[in-house]
């Protein structure tokens, strides 16, 4: 039976919940989730991401409350459980994870064939980009320190995905560098996602004396969901202006 009552703590897949036809029994959400702009701001807020109310979500009495491993914390997640409330932890770490962490959240509200077509949809931006020759792109997400976009991670698998070559794929996560250290990778193109830190136009001039810079759209990189698609055809469309 599909819930009747749902929280979501993670900002993309309150979206992907909205996507899916299920904003009428969306009862709760971080004030962190502001997608699909305009028609979210119906549902009550419970707190952020790192810091839910859970008073206020258990009050709420949800049949459903979804979480992420890396957006929310375990001590949060824990004490929903402990509240006696069912939580959906999800930990999506490359393209083919969060395909089946879609098709999983499809299933939890009875939307198997949606979720289907938006799977099949994702593997389909993939597949126009197969046979390209892969640019190799360096990624930050902190300035001081800076630090980079590395293997095991989401974003790097959307980078692949949209025939990139992470120059950190070989490291793990988001480890530190020097401007020096990423020069010698010799990356053909740099990408500032303006969130978790919001890189700007102006920062473009610490990096473009590398290789050539520009500022996206942070969503693109590390938001899951139904916009998974658009976001594999805007990356590759951006990587090859650049490169051009």
């Amino acid at each position: 039976m599909a819930p009747e009552r749902i929280v979501s703590l993670v900002p993309s897949l309150t979206e992907l919940v909205w996507w899916f036809g299920c904003g009428d029994v969306l009862l709760g959400r971080t004030r962190f989730c502001e997608e699909p702009a305009g028609d979210i701001e119906v549902v009550p807020t419970v707190g952020g991401t790192k810091n839910p109310d859970i008073e206020a979500i258990a009050a709420i009495e949800p049949d459903l409350v979804i979480a992420n491993r890396e957006e929310n914390r375990r001590e949060d997640v824990e004490a929903l459980r402990d509240a006696g409330l069912n939580v959906l932890l999800t930990d999506p770490n490359s393209v083919e994870e969060a395909l089946a962490m879609i098709a999983g959240v499809g299933e939890a509200l009875g939307r198997e064939k949606q979720a289907a077509g938006l799977v099949g949809e994702v593997r389909a931006a993939v597949a126009e980009g197969s046979g390209e020759r892969p640019t190799a792109l360096f990624v930050p997400i902190w300035r001081n320190p800076l630090m980079g976009l590395a293997g095991g991670t989401y974003g790097d698998s959307v980078l692949e995905a949209a025939a990139a070559m992470n120059v950190l794929a070989d490291q793990t996560r988001y480890p530190e560098v020097t401007l020096d250290e990423v020069a010698a990778l010799k990356p053909e193109a740099i990408l500032l996602p303006d969130e978790p830190y919001r890189f700007s136009e102006g920062h473009i001039h610490e990096f473009s004396g590398i290789a050539p810079t520009a500022v996206v759209d942070g969503k693109l990189l590390w938001w899951y969901g139904p916009r998974m698609p658009e976001a594999i055809r805007e990356l590759r469309r951006i990587v090859r202006e650049l490169v051009a």
